[in-house]
């Protein structure tokens, strides 16, 4: 990650530029590649050396990202992975051959960047993401994987034809930015596809603007249920197609459904990429893929589960796992931002969470403690407010039994907060 030669600048490390970069666009999210197109011509992004893997969804993009990153480099190919939010340090965002990108090669991007731009104004968003992809122009790994930030169609990472596009799961999210109805977020999101490309999609049930763009630019696209399944037995599940079957796999230390559709991207790349597939390499990588934030367990003087979840979709999910882990009482801290789904986030979760402890975040979304609680139906009895999730969490520590769960969710900042106290 070193091959960009080091230039000269004002701004001469990473925390002066990425400060720099906050204030030189009027608003944090302006969706639109027509800026960042114009400069990324200039710049000349050309990826034609390496198979390009685009990963949107509401939830389960990071899992999916993981497991394919850590597949392709059990078979001794190259592979980077850029992403978005970080949960602690911004070279989180572009990592390859799972090393983080070093602050030089970023310094070096953005001076690139600042010189070629002229007067088009970028958001944070479209700068960072196109000094990922100036690094790894230089790099050139064998497989890219870009992790959409917002949407698909008008995020920055979607001026890059995919080879594949993968969309994980269709839910209620950003609807201000997307729509309000899985019809309109499903548009957004199968913007990704090319025509003649492949796609999968891993939604059970895809919404109808989904599968009718799909058809209607002539997308190759691989839909679960249709062209791949799940058929789950006793503790063992087994994942089929019409090339192939693989039987006895082991259970999953991220989503199941994720890794279900992770499985289809290996087999169509499989010839291309010579990838060796079969149930001893799958189990393997099942043992070995977790996501940090991302039902993260921790063992305290009780346990404690770190999770960025922040949408009804993720929160229901979080459900399913707290019965099925069955802890005697379950604490839950709390902090989330104002433009969330608060409401319906909440509610799959008050029938398993004995007490909650509520944080404000104390960023420019944050939402105030006492404001969630008026948002949702938690009873006032089993609640508790405060100024931060980090004090919050300290008192769910303190009231929690050793065999109790700590649940910390809501908010990718939730999680970085809390997680710098326990790493």
């Amino acid at each position: 990650m070193s091959k960009m030669i080091k230039g000269h600048s004002a701004r001469s490390n990473l925390t002066e530029w990425l400060s720099y970069l906050e204030s030189i666009h009027k608003v944090e999210i302006e969706l639109g590649l027509t800026r960042i197109a114009a400069v990324a011509a200039k710049l000349h992004i050309d990826f034609t050396t390496s198979t390009v893997i685009t990963v949107a969804g509401t939830n389960g993009k990071g899992t999916t990202c993981a497991f394919l990153e850590n597949a392709f480099l059990a078979q001794n190919l190259t592979c980077a992975v850029y992403s978005s939010p970080h949960i602690e340090r911004f070279n989180e965002r572009l990592r390859i051959n799972r090393s983080e990108v070093a602050d030089e090669a970023l310094v070096s991007a953005f001076e690139a960047i600042e010189s070629t731009r002229g007067d088009i104004s970028l958001t944070y968003y479209e700068y960072t993401t196109l000094a990922a992809f100036l690094v790894l122009m230089a790099e050139q790994p064998d497989v890219i994987i870009l992790e959409v930030g917002l949407g698909g169609r008008l995020d920055a990472t979607n001026i890059v034809a995919a080879d594949v596009a993968v969309v994980t799961t269709i839910d209620l999210d950003h609807q201000a930015y997307l729509g309000d109805t899985r019809e309109a977020i499903g548009f957004e999101k199968a913007g990704i596809m090319r025509a003649n490309k492949m796609a999968v999609i891993g939604d059970i049930n895809p919404p109808q603007s989904l599968i009718t763009h799909a058809n209607s630019i002539g997308v190759k696209a691989y839909f679960r249920q249709q062209n791949f399944s799940v058929e789950v037995s006793n503790s063992n599940w087994r994942w089929s197609s019409s090339k192939n079957q693989f039987s006895d796999l082991i259970t999953c230390k991220i989503p199941q459904d994720n890794v279900a559709t992770a499985i289809m991207v290996l087999e169509l790349l499989a010839d291309k990429l010579k990838l060796s597939l079969n149930t001893d390499f799958l189990n393997q990588l099942i043992t070995e893929t977790k996501v940090p934030g991302r039902m993260e367990k921790f063992s305290l003087a009780c346990d404690v589960i770190l999770d960025v979840g922040h949408n009804p979709q993720a929160a229901r999910y979080l459900a399913e796992q707290l019965q099925q882990l069955n802890y005697p009482k379950v604490h839950a801290v709390l902090g989330m931002l104002t433009d969330k789904d608060i409401t319906n986030t909440v509610a799959p979760l008050l029938p398993e969470v004995s007490h909650w402890y509520i944080g404000t975040l104390n960023v420019p979304r944050g939402r105030q403690a006492n404001n969630i609680v008026e948002a949702t139906q938690i009873d006032t009895v089993k609640v508790n407010c405060f100024d931060n999730v980090s004090q919050a969490f300290k008192m769910a520590q303190q009231n929690a039994k050793a065999t109790d769960l700590i649940l910390v969710f809501g908010s990718f900042f939730t999680v970085a907060e809390i997680r710098r106290l326990l790493v």
